[in-house]
């Protein structure tokens, strides 16, 4: 019988809150801001609300905390959208914190009338000047004390479009001697015109994320607000704002964010590889996206196997990229299909074939649950195989190709190299083999035992792709804290495109939904940049982790 797996620090939270009676119902949000693409940081988050609710009952919102028109798109939107429901998740509510305006405005009002909001027309190098230090208490800013009526007057004129960006913000009065910074009057509000990519022209006022967060929270009476440990010197000031409003009380509490090695999660330097074209995309199969992760040939079971392998825990750590690659590695191997993919190749020409052609059959995959099945593949007298499986002076311990040896081809027969053909530059061009008919898989007679298995792609039959060789996108493990800018660690090798290889005739017919192990090369998938006249196919991950770390 299997240990039971023990609850992470949040599940104990709710399992006490539900069996205490403090709530009836669990219900938790993922709240992204749709100012980029969701990443691997943002997949361990839906993982972690949608599946305590899957858990405990309930239902999860997906609410788009979309406060800053000018960063905002609809793709966003969308992306974000897709992401969820292909990790495997479905949302009760779909919201916007833009819904909510209305209603935010109107807070904001109140707690001007409660005299707890007041607004300022400070410069923002003068409220920089007066917020103090993290030693050092701040001042009050010299239009802290302006009336209840002059406030209301001046806001409302903000709200119809009277003042430039940047002529005044709405401030929350709290305390500008608190040891917590972000309780020095932070600013609830501030005047933006810009079209909005909801709401349009509507407003010109918009609130600030601290301010519409925790308010969109109570609004959709979200029992357990979940976020990374860096909003924890936040939560003060989001129980303020719900304290003094009077509404309802969600809790908020703090997990640790995904830190992961040769990437970065910043959605801020993941767009800069985007503008700067370093990338070819927020899905470009290098970046730490769920886009990119799938567009790579990343499952959607392996990236929640991932998210449950490193826990929800309070403290921040740093997780290896291996181990994301480990858990596809694992995915694939029982569901992958086993095909032949000749990437550098070589001709080889087996001079006493004199059949023509046959079809001989290859396992599907060995490890599927259900067997595998099997294929037919086509098999002739030329053949292409992999130029680094001959070596003309062969090292120690060589099992594959060269002159004298034998090798099975993998599903056909053994072979011997009997010769070879050089061009001018002394370059290997050709292998000239002999077989052995009584040695065909599966029903070998022949008494020959080789030590070494190849594999191969019958010439005539093959078809042409394009491969392209994905490793990690950075040669530094953690760039984020190296001297310097990021870009500078750029893994230069993170490309490799090999724009003539061949494959089996069958993968003429790949989907964008399949999966294949590429014998001995690693796991592929067909890239959405593939024709009928050019296939192209990206490599996910090797068949075991080859990454040479830097010294």
């Amino acid at each position: 019988m299997s240990e039971e797996k023990s609850l992470n620090f949040i599940e104990e939270i709710v399992e006490n809150d539900l069996n205490s009676g403090k709530y009836e119902t669990l219900v938790t949000r993922f709240p992204p801001e749709p100012n980029g693409y969701l990443h691997i940081g943002h997949a361990k988050a839906i993982c972690l609300n949608f599946g305590l609710t899957q858990k405990y009952g309930g239902y999860t919102n997906l609410r788009f905390d979309d406060t800053n028109p000018v960063t905002e798109k609809t793709e966003y939107v969308n992306s974000q959208q897709e992401d969820i429901r292909w990790l495997g998740f479905n949302w009760k509510n779909e919201l916007y914190a833009s819904d909510y305006f209305d209603e935010l405005y109107g807070f904001a009002v109140k707690l001007i009338e409660k005299g707890l909001a007041y607004v300022d027309e400070s410069s923002a190098d003068e409220i920089a000047a007066l917020k103090g230090t993290p030693t050092e208490p701040g001042k009050d800013s010299p239009y802290r004390n302006r009336s209840i009526e002059e406030n209301l007057a001046i806001f409302t004129k903000m709200k119809n479009g009277e003042f430039p960006d940047g002529a005044y913000i709405l401030r929350a009065k709290i305390d500008m001697a608190s040891p917590n910074m972000l309780m020095r009057d932070p600013i609830m509000y501030r005047i933006k015109h810009a079209e909005h990519h909801r709401t349009g022209n509507k407003w010109c006022i918009y609130p600030m994320y601290d301010f519409a967060h925790g308010q969109s929270d109570s609004i959709e009476n979200i029992t357990h607000s979940i976020c990374t440990l860096e909003y924890v010197s936040h939560r003060e000031l989001y129980d303020w704002f719900i304290e003094k409003l009077e509404i309802f009380p969600s809790k908020q509490y703090e997990f640790a964010r995904l830190n992961l090695t040769s990437t970065v999660m910043s959605k801020r330097k993941l767009l800069q590889l985007v503008n700067e074209k370093l990338v070819s995309g927020w899905d470009d199969p290098r970046m730490p996206t769920i886009s990119g992760l799938r567009r790579r040939g990343f499952t959607p079971k392996s990236i929640r196997e991932f998210c449950e392998r490193i826990g929800i825990a309070k403290r921040e750590n740093l997780i290896e990229l291996s181990l994301l690659e480990f858990c596809i590695r694992e995915d694939l191997n029982k569901t992958a299909n086993r095909v032949m993919a000749v990437l550098d190749p070589i001709k080889l020409v087996i001079t006493n074939y004199e059949k023509g052609e046959e079809d001989l059959i290859g396992e599907n995959n060995p490890e599927a649950e259900d067997g595998g099945g099997t294929r037919v593949i086509p098999f002739s007298k030329e053949l292409w195989i992999e130029r680094e499986d001959f070596m003309e002076v062969p090292a120690k311990k060589w099992f594959r190709l060269a002159p004298g040896a034998m090798v099975r081809l993998k599903f056909a027969y053994i072979v011997k190299c009997e010769d070879f053909v050089k061009d001018e530059n002394g370059n290997v061009t050709e292998i000239r083999c002999s077989y052995i008919p009584e040695s065909k898989s599966g029903s070998d007679t022949s008494g020959i035992n080789v030590k070494g298995t190849i594999h191969w792609v019958s010439a005539p039959h093959a078809k042409t792709a394009e491969i392209r060789l994905y490793d990690r996108l950075f040669t530094s493990e953690t760039p984020d804290a190296e001297e310097g800018d990021f870009k500078d660690y750029l893994n230069p090798e993170s490309l490799i495109v090999l724009p003539n290889a061949y494959i089996e005739p069958a993968l003429a017919d790949a989907g964008l939904d399949g999966r294949y192990q590429f014998i001995r090369k690693g796991y592929f998938c067909l890239d959405k940049d593939s024709t009928a006249d050019k296939l192209v196919f990206n490599r996910t991950v090797t068949l075991k982790d080859t990454f040479k770390k830097p010294n």
